[in-house]
């Protein structure tokens, strides 16, 4: 199984390339990435966390598992105007969190696993899970939208635990 590289490898902070077409590598991929996100456990999970620069992502925010939505190329089409806050953390820095305030609802076009293009509306929790995903594609990561003194602080707070293990 794949594994999530740690931070600060280069390839976090990397904009990710678009798929052209969806092949079953690509469908071999997000087999992997969704391994990757059970094992975890966690909501979501984009390619570049696992050291591959592709916009690819996956997300299942479901109670029972199995309905993780495969995107290729996603992009927030439309967000709304109330916000919502969240705990968020990553495995590629483990052990710290952060309440994050992201838009409650999205709307969001990608490439489906069929390879055809669709628009969904996201909201809560998923909302929330998409927007993270979509961030790390571009290079971002979620302490990005804490203060410069709170980012700091998390990441010594992590290094600190990596430290100790």
């Amino acid at each position: 199984m794949r594994v999530c590289i740690p931070w600060p490898h280069a390839v976090l902070r990397t904009v990710a390339a678009d798929v052209a077409q969806i092949t079953d590598e690509v469908r071999a991929l997000w087999a992997d990435m969704i391994e990757v996100m059970d094992a975890m456990p966690g909501y979501g999970l984009a390619a570049v966390q696992i050291g591959v620069p592709l916009r690819l992502a996956v997300v299942d925010c479901s109670d029972s598992r199995g309905q993780a939505v495969r995107m290729a190329n996603p992009e927030v089409l439309h967000a709304s105007g109330q916000l919502r806050e969240h705990e968020e953390a990553s495995p590629n820095l483990p052990g710290v969190s952060a309440v994050i305030k992201r838009p409650r609802a999205v709307t969001v076009r990608f490439l489906n696993a069929e390879g055809v293009i669709e628009e969904r509306d996201f909201i809560n929790l998923w909302a929330t899970s998409v927007q993270h995903q979509i961030d790390h594609l571009a290079g971002k990561m979620y302490f990005d939208q804490l203060s410069p003194l709170k980012r700091k602080m998390l990441i010594a707070r992590a290094d600190k635990l990596r430290r100790v293990k």
